[in-house]
């Protein structure tokens, strides 16, 4: 499977469950929540402001992915309502790795360069790293409508945590007969 391949198959309506443990605290959590995966073309009008403002060719990307979350299905959680953008920009010679750009929501904070790799084994990890945080996330598919995640966040303040996502596809109801 290509990247291009990859991303596709990532389209679609989600039903996420999120187990996550916090290390400092010992402490574990659950929650679920309603994704949305769109696929963004390197001249989508966000894709391109976004490059434009960080000096990035939208040419020399392959496009973006646009998510949006909603935790509203979490009974007795607190409702968060997200988006972010991953422009992904392949390496010329080697698309299955390369560079991403990613910006969270309307936020005031700025966007993260990171790195992607789609490995032999059909996975992408995705790895965004700053002055005060390192973050990997490996994203797999154990069938086209089951899309497993975990990721891993460090902190230089020595905050660290763990998350192993299981995604099931929601498809659309069926025209009745």
């Amino acid at each position: 499977m290509d990247i291009q391949a990859f991303l596709d198959l990532c389209v679609g309506q989600w039903f996420s469950q999120r187990s996550i443990y916090y290390f400092q605290q010992e402490k574990a959590e659950s929650h679920k929540s309603e994704l949305i995966v769109e696929w963004l073309e390197r001249d989508h009008t966000e894709v391109f402001s976004l490059c434009q403002q960080y000096q990035i060719n939208s040419k020399t990307t392959i496009g973006a992915q646009k998510i949006t979350w909603d935790t509203s299905t979490d009974w007795g959680k607190p409702k968060q309502i997200g988006s972010a953008i991953i422009i992904f920009i392949p390496d010329v010679n080697k698309p299955e790795i390369g560079r991403i750009l990613r910006k969270v929501g309307n936020s005031n904070l700025p966007a993260k360069l990171g790195n992607y790799s789609l490995g032999e084994d059909e996975a992408l990890t995705l790895t965004l790293e700053d002055n005060n945080n390192y973050l990997e996330e490996r994203l797999s598919f154990a069938s086209p409508n089951l899309r497993l995640r975990t990721s891993l966040t460090k902190a230089r303040n020595g905050f660290s945590q763990t998350a192993f996502y299981s995604e099931i596809r929601k498809l659309p109801p069926q025209a009745a007969a």
